[in-house]
């Protein structure tokens, strides 16, 4: 008999997979499709000293802002982090470890990871100090940084649609970062807004296969935050 991917709630799908020290990918793009439900599940666990992938850090108190604010974040590894004074701060005073990556370089370190690629060249970064300690090499006449793959202990993602088997459905721009870590990763836990039975979603939408995900929650509410809200006057 098969055993259920879906769990009652955040903290039970989290439940034996969490402790101090491990490494966790969390996916989404500044405020969206960021897996908060989960974020909070680990906030409420209370472990700590955690090594966390992300392309940003949320905002104060947002997201893995909230993490950082009960400092249960040791170092992130990270590439825009600009919208979190927290983070800042931290940083600035010592607390917080950082690993910084051009964009596109942490998403080919995640992607690397999950195919098992343990190493790539990138031009990205050359003769700057994001190549400072490491391996480079002269490919036709260009010069290139040697970059490790990454692969976490969690990747915890947020989903549009998953069916109870785990093939995930990613909207829009939750499409950056979601679907490459879902792969990257021993156990991938998602979180989903409109969970379905096996065959209701077409083969062809599905972008996460179901063999990387673990376990699934179903979301009963989701808020979808602006990280800027930007306006104008309306015009008479």
């Amino acid at each position: 008999m098969a055993v259920s991917k879906v769990y009652p709630n955040a903290t039970a799908a989290l439940t034996g997979l969490l402790r101090d020290g491990m490494t966790i990918m969390s996916g989404g793009f500044g405020l969206c499709g960021i897996p908060e439900t989960l974020i909070a599940a680990i906030k409420a666990s209370g472990v700590k000293d955690l090594t966390v992938i992300s392309n940003n850090a949320g905002i104060d108190g947002v997201g893995l802002g909230a993490l950082l604010e009960t400092r249960q974040i040791r170092k992130m590894v990270s590439s825009y982090v600009g919208e979190n004074a927290t983070f800042a701060k931290q940083y600035l005073s010592g607390e917080l470890e950082i690993e910084f990556n051009p964009q596109g370089t942490l998403a080919e370190r995640i992607r690397a990871g999950g195919a098992g690629i343990p190493a790539f060249f990138t031009a990205t970064g050359y003769g700057t100090a994001i190549a400072e300690g490491k391996e480079t090499r002269e490919f036709n006449g260009r010069h290139y940084v040697m970059e490790t793959g990454l692969f976490a202990d969690l990747a915890i993602v947020h989903a549009y649609k998953a069916d109870t088997e785990g093939n995930l459905i990613f909207r829009k721009t939750a499409r950056n970062f979601n679907p490459m870590m879902a792969t990257a990763a021993k156990v991938t836990v998602a979180e989903v807004e409109h969970l379905v039975e096996p065959g209701e979603i077409d083969p062809d939408h599905i972008i996460t296969p179901g063999i990387f995900v673990k376990r699934i929650v179903k979301l009963d509410h989701v808020e979808k935050r602006i990280e800027q809200r930007t306006v104008r006057k309306r015009e008479a």
